[in-house]
């Protein structure tokens, strides 16, 4: 990786962040065809029961995955910064430190899914003719947890350093493998529903194995050494500190999310089936803005680390204005076309039925979702995670639990619980514009980066 090729601290603004998000546009879709080909198949092969037994893991997996994914941003700022200020030494130890520190984590992760999956799922209130599916989907998945924690861990430290192509060709590549495994196992071999999880953790482990190829053999900073690998303890505890607050909102909102999903239990199969397809949907759908508000986080931290502060506030104008344009584009998109879309992952009427209801409840208010993923990146960028984590866990999690716990007692009805997303967005958009202007700091970064360097 050529250190001036991938630094975003030279160069147009506009054009840098352009194509270093590219790359993750395209490899974040194919990333997306993980789990979507999992449900497209499992729904074409299986049937609704078994798409619902795939659709009801997701949040639960979240919940176990993000909290360390979590602290992984806290890396990625970390490393992101030593590399804009060309301090290879602690760059080195902050990249040793966070792979010893994956590994750790995605042991205990997998142990951890594979004991408690029966009595979590039915703390979720999961169907019992739902139920053995899901468990068997939840352990064959965390059997491979490992791999999933290690590949998020290395495209961090890459993405961090300004490499968004070398993760793309390596998604490509176990993308094409988790199809071809999904189609065989489950078309041809009619292996069950935990064939699907079996081809993802196998995918998953060779990009995993590529990124660590890469990191292994290429010369200059960032180069990984096997026998250095363990936790300096000092920049493990800087990484928890930037990392804790995004662990913590990952675990929490996805927990949020778990309620919701149990309310969405209750309305049975169909229900889950039908807006698990609209949950793939949107995971396509929102890809956009994702990679804008990563590359903006990676923007953030090298420009402050290189101490060009001007140019953070170019980048965060462009990247807000094109997150939301592009987020309500796609919304309109899918609003109109929700029939369709739904209807590729299940043939049922009724599923199809709960599916384009959700969607059409949600999808037109993408925008006020990319609003606050842009400023929680900048925040995020600029070592500030705190503000977002509890921003989106009053907003997200507390607001939107209560609201469907209320709410579906005296309206019960699934767009009752769809409702909960908008609305949620809606309040947390207010909150981050109001801090976005009136913050002291995001208009004054030197002053940011002067309290930093000093603590």
């Amino acid at each position: 990786m050529d250190p001036n090729r991938n630094s975003l601290t030279e160069g147009v603004i506009w054009k840098k962040l352009i194509c270093f998000a590219w790359p993750l546009l395209v490899g974040n879709i194919f990333q997306q065809l993980y789990n979507t080909a999992d449900s497209l198949i499992v729904g074409r092969f299986l049937g609704d029961k078994a798409l619902a037994a795939v659709s009801s893991s997701g949040n639960l997996i979240f919940m176990f995955v993000g909290f360390f994914s979590g602290l992984a941003m806290g890396a990625g700022v970390i490393i992101a910064r030593y590399f804009g200020a060309k301090d290879y030494a602690r760059l080195e130890q902050a990249i040793h430190t966070d792979v010893a520190f994956g590994l750790c984590t995605g042991m205990f992760i997998t142990v951890l899914g594979v004991a408690f999956s029966p009595t979590i799922l039915g703390w979720m209130g999961t169907p019992p003719d739902v139920l053995p599916e899901s468990i068997s989907y939840f352990r064959f998945y965390f059997l491979g947890a490992i791999f999933t924690v290690m590949y998020n861990i290395f495209v961090g430290i890459l993405q961090a350093m300004g490499d968004s192509r070398h993760p793309l060709y390596y998604l490509i590549c176990s993308s094409i493998i988790n199809v071809i495994l999904d189609l065989l196992f489950v078309g041809v071999f009619h292996m069950g529903v935990a064939a699907a999880a079996l081809a993802t953790s196998i995918s998953q482990g060779v990009s995993a194995l590529l990124c660590l190829r890469l990191m292994l053999k290429h010369q200059g900073p960032g180069r990984l050494y096997l026998h250095k690998i363990r936790i300096h303890w000092p920049t493990l505890r800087s990484i928890i500190s930037f990392g804790l607050p995004s662990g913590v909102q990952n675990s929490v909102i996805a927990l949020a999310n778990v309620v919701v999903q149990s309310n969405i239990n209750a309305f049975g199969a169909a229900a889950m089936a039908g807006c698990g397809a609209y949950s793939k949907l949107e995971g396509f759908a929102f890809l956009p803005v994702n990679c804008f508000t990563t590359a903006l986080a990676t923007f953030v931290g090298q420009n402050l680390g290189a101490h060009k502060y001007d140019r953070i506030k170019k980048g965060c104008v462009f990247s807000i204005a094109c997150s939301v344009s592009m987020a309500e584009f796609i919304g309109i998109c899918m609003y109109l076309f929700a029939p369709t879309l739904i209807g590729l992952f299940s043939s049922s009427a009724e599923s199809l039925n709960f599916g384009v209801s959700h969607s059409r409840t949600i999808s037109l208010f993408f925008g006020l979702l990319a609003f606050s993923h842009c400023i929680a990146s900048i925040l995020r960028g600029a070592g500030k995670a705190t503000v977002p984590m509890v921003t989106m866990l009053l907003c997200w999690c507390v607001l939107r639990v209560s609201y469907i716990t209320i709410a579906v007692r005296f309206i019960p009805k699934l767009s009752t619980v769809s409702w909960a997303y908008p609305l949620t967005w809606f309040c947390s958009s207010v909150f981050f514009l109001i801090y976005y202007l009136k913050a002291d700091w995001i208009h004054n970064f030197d002053r940011l980066d002067a309290k930093q360097a000093n603590t």
